[in-house]
């Protein structure tokens, strides 16, 4: 199993949050696919909103759900900072720094559990679905959206490679992310009925791999895996990870960077 360095997913996405709004593309796309998802306004009561970063979809819960408390959790603190700033005045959004693998609040206690574009920061895609389980009251939802295992292929395949050719001293650093039949299992292990779960393809386009790059780190997505070694085979790993990239999948001068998202809805029995 890979392990997480959740400090250093921490600290980025810290470092990054003044700026995350501005450089996170395929992030909006997916909220905008996302909120469609979420049940009508009748009945719900509490809302927690996981990996609720700068506040962008709090902000549409709080005009959504009108009667509702909402909670925003967010690891790095310069998020929840952002997020507090987006709702400056709204008396019913409560925000936390917490770690979504231990919710800091009680069984039951929720209607709603929503979560984009985080859970692939998980250890433990099952512990996490299983807190969220726990703080939902009977016939409570969990709506999420998550980065499926298709997700950057190109640029995890053009690593390996990378690493290969170099040999000595090179570590893989890529990480895994969730496939749907990882995500259905840790549904299931935790007691959910699942509603839906689909999976789609968002294509980013750039001019060259550094772009790429850049791009990724502009939002605090850099790699979590931990991993040791760095130094000169880094390097050489990074130039030749660059050099497949663009040789195997450049398209008339620029390069693709393929996204999976999944989407689910699933609830607990009354």
């Amino acid at each position: 199993m890979q392990v997480i360095d959740r400090r250093r997913v921490r600290s980025s996405f810290h470092a990054r949050a003044g700026d995350y709004d501005r450089h996170a593309v395929v992030q909006k796309r997916v909220l905008e696919r996302f909120t469609p998802l979420l049940p009508a306004g009748s009945g719900i009561a509490r809302v927690l909103d996981i990996g609720s970063g700068t506040g962008v979809l709090l902000q549409q819960l709080a005009d959504r759900y009108p009667m509702a408390r909402l909670t925003g959790l967010d690891l790095a603190p310069g998020m929840a900072m952002t997020a507090r700033e987006r709702l400056a005045g709204n008396d019913r959004v409560d925000f936390v720094t917490a770690d979504a693998e231990a919710l800091p609040l009680g069984d039951a206690c929720l209607d709603l559990v929503v979560s984009t574009s985080t859970m692939q920061w998980l250890e433990s895609l099952e512990q996490a679905f299983d807190e969220v389980r726990r703080v939902l009251r009977p016939g409570g939802r969990f709506c999420f959206a998550l980065f499926g295992e298709q997700t950057l292929f190109e640029l995890r395949a053009s690593y390996r490679a990378a690493v290969a050719a170099v040999g000595r001293g090179a570590v893989d650093r890529t990480q895994r992310f969730s496939s749907m039949a990882d995500v259905s299992s840790a549904l299931s292990a935790t007691g959910f009925t699942r509603e839906s779960l689909v999976s789609e393809l968002e294509i980013e386009i750039h001019p060259d791999v550094a772009h790429l790059v850049r791009a990724i780190r502009n939002i605090g997505a850099g790699n979590a895996v931990q991993a040791p070694g760095r130094g000169l085979a880094e390097r050489r790993v990074m130039l030749a990870m660059m050099d497949h990239y663009q040789r195997e999948y450049a398209v008339e001068g620029a390069i693709p960077a393929t996204y999976e998202v999944i989407y689910g809805v699933a609830r607990i029995g009354e």
